[in-house]
């Protein structure tokens, strides 16, 4: 399978998630009010719901495979038994966002991305500014503070089925946008045993 990460501080590790994994993963996401996950996240986010785990974790084993072998790679070390402990769907919309944070209770956090609207790319696209967050709809990593000459994070406008895993302590935020639509993600922690 291929994959890229970013020659930083930290690993973050980038996948492509096929279509008929997708399609199995976005079977999981309903909008249940049972399952409101909203108290144990940080987002503005109206609609967060929790999600299966035991059979999101089935679906990205061979994904997880891929990662501990960028994570021998990078670290020179070996990464075993990566199991999920949470999941959630969100479902973001006009006006939403989720301010800079990190997980606990975890070793590993990840994001994939399930829909990401034409409205909201032509948004992000046609976005004037410095780009400070990345613009309408991106996600942006932070690792450590700001000096000149350092890369301190990474601004990313994704795609439907992008996978990112990344340390818990690696923080992240995204940036709201105007455009009536819907953007959904799954994200997850997983640990190590």
């Amino acid at each position: 399978m291929n994959y890229n990460f970013y020659y930083w501080g930290p690993l973050l590790f980038k996948i492509k998630i096929l279509q008929e994994d997708l399609k199995l993963i976005t079977a999981l996401c309903k909008k249940d009010k049972n399952k409101d996950a909203r108290k144990r996240l940080a987002g503005i986010i109206k609609d967060e719901y929790f999600i299966d785990k035991e059979k999101y974790q089935n679906i990205l084993t061979k994904y997880l495979e891929a990662y501990s072998h960028g994570h021998k790679t990078w670290y020179n070390q070996d990464i075993k038994n990566v199991t999920c402990v949470s999941s959630w769907v969100n479902y973001m919309k006009k006006g939403e966002y989720n301010p800079p944070h990190l997980h606990g209770d975890c070793d590993l956090s990840s994001v994939l991305y399930l829909n990401i609207p034409e409205k909201l790319k032509k948004e992000n696209k046609e976005y004037i500014g410095t780009l400070i967050n990345g613009g309408p709809g991106s996600i942006t990593f932070q690792y450590g503070e700001y000096r000149p000459f350092n890369s301190d994070e990474h601004r990313i406008f994704p795609e439907e089925g992008d996978l990112y895993i990344f340390p818990f302590n690696l923080k992240h935020s995204v940036a709201p946008f105007k455009s009536n639509v819907e953007r959904i993600s799954v994200a997850a922690n997983f640990v190590c045993k």
